[in-house]
This record gives C-alpha cells, sequence and structure tokens, in this order.
C-alpha cells in the first residue's frame, strides 16, 4: 500500500519538475484514500513556504474542515525540511512515509528527527526509503539537467 501511494506523490513531483521545479510532490491519505495532493511551487509565485507538503497539508484541512489531520498519513519523495516537519507535527499526522533521504535539510531522520523529539505535544511515525530509488532519481535527473543548462 505504501509503494501505491507514492507512486501518486511522483505523479506529483513530476508536475513540478515539468514547471522548472524542485520535484517533490506530496499525498496526504486518509481511510485509505488520498484527501490532498500537491507539488512543489515556490519559485511562481515566489513563496519560501511553498513546499509540497505544506500545500498538502492546507488541502487537506480544507478538505476534513478541521486544522487536526488526526488518522492521516503523508507520502512524500523527499524527506521533509523543518519546516514540513513541523507543519506535519502542528497538523498531527500520525504518520510520515518519504523517499529520498535529504542529507542537506531532511529533518525526519538525517539532520534531525523533529517528529520523535518527545518535547512536542504530538510524534509522527516516520519511514523512509519508500521507492527510494525512483524518488531520487527524479530529483538527481532535475538538477543535472539544470547544471546541464547553466554550463551552456
Amino acid at each position: 500500500m505504501q509503494e501505491k501511494f507514492m507512486r501518486e506523490a511522483i505523479k506529483q513531483a513530476k508536475k513540478a519538475a515539468l514547471l522548472a521545479e524542485v520535484p517533490v510532490g506530496a499525498v496526504i491519505v486518509k481511510g485509505g484514500k488520498i484527501i490532498a495532493r500537491a507539488y512543489n511551487k515556490r519559485r511562481n509565485p515566489h513563496d519560501a513556504t511553498g513546499h509540497a507538503e505544506i500545500a498538502a497539508i492546507k488541502k487537506a484541512c480544507r478538505k476534513t474542515g478541521d486544522f487536526r489531520l488526526t488518522g492521516c498519513d503523508i507520502y512524500v519523495t523527499l524527506e521533509p525540511c523543518a519546516m514540513c516537519a513541523g507543519a506535519c507535527i502542528n497538523s498531527r499526522i500520525e504518520n510520515i512515509f518519504f523517499g529520498a533521504y535529504d542529507e542537506k535539510a531532511g529533518c525526519c531522520g538525517t539532520l534531525y528527527n523533529l517528529p520523535a523529539d518527545p518535547r512536542f505535544n504530538h510524534r509522527s511515525q516516520v519511514a523512509g526509503e519508500i521507492l527510494h530509488e525512483e524518488c531520487a532519481k527524479l530529483l538527481s535527473d532535475f538538477f543535472r539537467a539544470k547544471r546541464q543548462k547553466q554550463d551552456k
């Protein structure tokens, strides 16, 4: 089941790549059904908070009519950063599933593990490396193409 939902997040990440955005996608699942889909959208409209996770959480909150996403899981192609991990905690996401680790900004196990910190009022369970190779390839292909374009 995890792979099925991660594949949906990968579809969202591919949409981001088509817009020259870093290819990160996210879906939020409740009761075995996707209730929100989103992808990175930071370049246009110039929004530092335009991460896939934040957009998906906002959509899920509107859909459920509550800021508490109790009983919801998020699937994201890249390990959430501090902002996104914090948003998962604050929205009470139960499980965070991600594909690729983020060596530079990951806060679900790489640089820090915010969702596991007992000082917060909520802790999300975290599982990484779901379809890791596919998720990592999306990112490496994107940045390779970007570098090649700059070299010309």
